[in-house]
């Protein structure tokens, strides 16, 4: 979910029916670790909370781990991201993605969180007509219709009223899908960039933007600062942030062998991963309508894949 997901380019592999060898069941299996990750991140980021971590500096220093390991490993990315001043709108939408996803899962109903933010495809359809020119066919406005109503189902008041978000939580997943949206047209965008200072830029977003906010927030007194040193945070940071690694190292391993449509709908386990846990563990419930507002949302998501 938010971590550096590159524009999806045809895999290596043929898929045959009724055929299964370990080039497709090895990288499936990568995706799925992937999407694990991504799904149960709020669990360890809830425990830094709790031990005085807000999740906005967790996510600074989380990505800051990961800065320094980007730059070991290719010094020359500074250097194009600064040349390539239109890769910095990409900085800004992955920011933002990590900052809202991170926080909202955090402190709200983790499963309202994940729904309203697989919104994703009613923003991209949007964004991509806006940024990218691209036509509004029969199946991009049927998937439109699709999300807003799941999202009206999800957001709709129980004593009624306006279907909008009312808690920060819920709020903070509109606007992880909104960024997430605009982060993916911006891949497209650059899909002619070499990998490296596109990578710098998404996770050099995840620190400033996260960074530039807590900081704003904890001067106002609205958070606390981050605590003083403990091994138990500092070991925990540390933990996610390698966490994160391999599971973008698994992103890289399948994505680049598998059909992209596999692809995308293997990473659609995400939403279950963080459903599930967030329900085993008392983070979140189902409710009907809940579940029929997520499955219109899931099915937008299914359509933009046929797409």
């Amino acid at each position: 979910m938010p971590g550096w997901r590159p524009a999806r380019t045809p895999g290596r592999a043929v898929l045959r029916p009724g055929v299964a060898p370990l080039r497709v069941v090895l990288p499936a299996l990568a995706l799925l670790v992937n999407a694990f990750t991504w799904g149960v991140a709020w669990w360890p980021l809830r425990q830094l909370q709790a031990r005085g971590l807000h999740p906005l500096w967790a996510t600074v220093l989380i990505y800051g781990v990961t800065l320094l390991g980007i730059t070991l490993w290719r010094r020359g990315a500074w250097g194009e991201l600064w040349r390539t001043r239109s890769l910095w709108w990409l900085v800004l939408a992955a920011g933002g993605t990590n900052a809202a996803f991170n926080w909202g899962v955090t402190v709200g109903d983790v499963v309202r969180v994940i729904l309203l933010f697989y919104l994703m495809p009613l923003w991209a359809v949007l964004l991509a007509r806006l940024l990218l020119h691209e036509a509004l066919t029969p199946q991009a406005v049927l998937r439109v219709a699709l999300s807003l109503t799941g999202a009206a189902i999800v957001l709709w008041p129980a004593g009624g009223g306006l279907p909008v978000p009312r808690t920060l939580a819920e709020a903070l997943g509109v606007i992880g899908g909104m960024t997430f949206a605009l982060n993916n047209v911006l891949l497209r965008r650059h899909a002619h960039q070499s990998a490296a200072p596109r990578a710098l830029a998404m996770f050099l977003g995840g620190a400033v933007v996260a960074g530039i906010l807590a900081g704003v927030l904890a001067a106002q007194g609205q958070i606390q600062g981050p605590p003083p040193p403990a091994p138990g945070w500092i070991m925990g940071t540390l933990a996610i942030a390698a966490a994160f690694l391999v599971g973008n190292l698994a992103l890289q391993f399948g994505a680049s062998r598998l059909p992209a449509n596999v692809t995308a709908v293997v990473m659609l386990t995400e939403v279950l991963f963080a459903s599930g846990s967030a329900v085993l563990l008392g983070a979140g419930q189902v409710t009907p309508p809940l579940a029929l507002g997520g499955a219109l949302i899931i099915g937008s998501a299914l359509l933009a894949l046929r797409a």
